[in-house]
């Protein structure tokens, strides 16, 4: 008797294990704001929770999910696939669900039941850091948080990265007090704002959201967000330099390959990229460039933007150029300038510490966490 015991034991086990890998994540408006439910298992009647014809986006993870518009899957169903649904008017179903449930692995499917597959979407999110500068303990929000109490880091934020949407950040619970809004980028000290070691609430902006200009924090450092996307595929691409950018007190020098053109051409218009702490990249840059952009602020790492010159046809002659500037108070190692060819392309990317042998990207060579 033990072991058909413990063969019935494996399969439940295996069973819960595939029905806790299966979530969905509805929001009461679109692009994940507002209210939220999240499901780990068939839930019959949204009324029950009082979310019925509630949801205008969606996440879905690890397994399929069909959801209808009525109780006990009636009415019209429709299958979403793992993804972000930043809005489900287009499919007729905004504010029109009422119950949903997971679809099983082998389950089969006809392809008209499905939802129209939806381009990745990056869903809003915060990083705050206990210390300044992005250093210490983090707590990341990806939905409203009414007490941080909760999760251990009320009044704790010193610093920010904001990614994908604003965020509204208050210091008491339920978003009471003294509120200020955060645009997408790197917030190294929230002092200046009266807001270090003050936050107790936060949640994200409906993107058409009016917010008056006297609320917003002041303008950000830039951000780039190297977060994987929904069903990207991730390679290792092969390091080929890598070397420190130093700053001292009062001085900050570097080392640039500086381009000069053998001929007269009409180069392509530089797309500015934006810099990030994001997984430790600070910016990317695709093919040539002379890194002139490449800054930090006041001694701490700033990944300032840099141009993407990509498909410069002409010949040019490359030589190496110190360079080096005056940058006020105490300044410390500022990044690594790094590198990396895929798939037969160049590409550089700057990071907040020593690099390994590879650098992860998706399939356009994009640095990646």
């Amino acid at each position: 008797m033990k072991t058909p015991i413990k063969s019935l034991l494996a399969a439940l086990s295996v069973a819960f294990a595939a029905q806790a890998a299966a979530q969905a994540t509805f929001y009461e408006n679109e692009r994940f704001a507002g209210r939220s439910l999240t499901a780990t298992e068939q839930v019959p009647s949204f009324q029950r929770y009082g979310f019925n014809n509630s949801t205008s986006s969606a996440v879905v993870v690890g397994e399929r999910w069909e959801v209808c518009q009525q109780n006990d899957y009636y009415g019209r169903c429709t299958v979403l696939r793992p993804g972000n649904y930043p809005s489900l008017a287009a499919m007729g179903l905004n504010d029109r669900i009422s119950s949903a449930r997971a679809i099983g692995r082998n389950a089969r499917v006809d392809d008209d039941r499905y939802a129209p597959v939806v381009a990745a979407a990056v869903v809003p999110q915060v990083t705050f850091y206990e210390r300044e500068r992005f250093d210490g303990r983090s707590f990341v929000a990806t939905g409203q948080v009414t007490n941080l109490r909760r999760q251990g880091f009320n009044e704790r934020a010193a610093s920010a990265v904001v990614v994908g949407e604003r965020w509204e950040v208050c210091e008491d619970n339920r978003f009471r007090g003294a509120c200020v809004v955060l645009r997408p980028g790197r917030y190294p000290s929230l002092a200046a704002m009266g807001l270090k070691d003050r936050i107790s609430s936060v949640r994200a902006i409906a993107p058409k959201t009016r917010v008056a200009d006297n609320r917003y924090a002041p303008l950000p450092m830039p951000v780039y967000d190297n977060r994987r996307r929904n069903g990207e595929r991730l390679f290792e691409a092969t390091v080929t330099s890598s070397r420190a950018v130093l700053a001292t007190s009062g001085q900050r020098c570097w080392v640039e390959s500086e381009q000069v053109p053998q001929t007269q051409n009409n180069t392509n218009m530089p797309a500015a990229l934006a810099g990030a702490l994001i997984g430790g990249i600070l910016g990317h840059q695709v093919g040539g460039g002379s890194g002139k952009d490449i800054a930090t602020v006041g001694g701490a790492v700033a990944g300032a933007a840099l141009g993407a010159q990509v498909g410069r046809d002409n010949p040019t002659a490359t030589q190496d150029v110190q360079r080096c500037e005056n940058v006020p108070g105490g300044a410390q190692a500022a990044y690594w300038d790094v590198s990396y060819n895929f798939r037969g392309q160049d590409h550089r990317v700057q990071m907040t510490s020593a690099p390994g042998a590879t650098i992860v990207v998706n399939e356009q060579g994009e640095p990646r966490q």
